[in-house]
């Protein structure tokens, strides 16, 4: 299938590239093990707007060098040091815009996927949110800086296209921290009723 060219990550509306992730397929090859899911939950964070991301680049400075990365590049992060957050950059490199994958629906190496989580079954629990997600793709932060076109992260576009009416935009989950503005902007987008989605907050 085709990957997701680096044009599709460097234009500078964040907010559409995070709704067009949607249906497109997330692959990593971790020692030749191949897993995959599509993706149906992102957030948006932008550099113009967004208080979270302009705390985030502050509290998180050495971190977030990733950012100033061109659109195409993994960032992965860790939180409460635990959870690695696997978010891709966009636009160019002297705007740190990203899109946070937050749930994926499992579509390769399940197995794999079950035994990196500990778990008996594949139930939403396998990959309803970014640090669980991560964890059952086996992303950790030695992929930061990585570009997405090519193995071991990488994103193909299987030819699907989410309807506007089938996306739910609401909050983003965590963001308190931020403000009222910023917690309150709808930047999360899911797949209406996809039982792969993590949790509503």
């Amino acid at each position: 299938m085709p990957l997701l060219p680096l044009p599709f990550y460097q234009r500078p509306d964040v907010l559409r590239i995070a709704r067009e992730l949607l249906g497109k397929h997330l692959y990593t090859n971790i020692d030749g093990i191949i897993t995959a899911g599509r993706v149906v939950e992102t957030e948006a964070y932008r550099h113009q707007g967004d208080h979270s991301l302009t705390l985030h680049l502050q509290r998180k400075r050495h971190q977030a060098q990733g950012l100033y990365l061109p659109g195409g590049h993994a960032y992965v992060y860790t939180v409460y040091n635990r959870y690695a957050l696997c978010n891709l950059t966009t636009n160019d490199a002297e705007h740190p815009d990203a899109v946070l994958i937050r749930a994926i629906e499992p579509t390769l190496g399940v197995e794999t996927m079950l035994r990196r989580r500990g778990l008996p079954a594949a139930t939403r629990a396998l990959t309803a949110g970014p640090g669980v997600l991560s964890q059952a793709l086996g992303i950790t932060p030695a992929l930061s800086g990585q570009p997405l076109t090519k193995p071991p992260l990488w994103l193909e576009d299987h030819g699907e296209t989410v309807p506007e009416d089938q996306i739910r935009a609401s909050a983003r989950v965590g963001l308190a921290y931020a403000g009222d503005e910023a917690a309150g902007l709808p930047w999360r987008f899911r797949v209406r009723d996809n039982p792969w989605t993590s949790p509503a907050r």
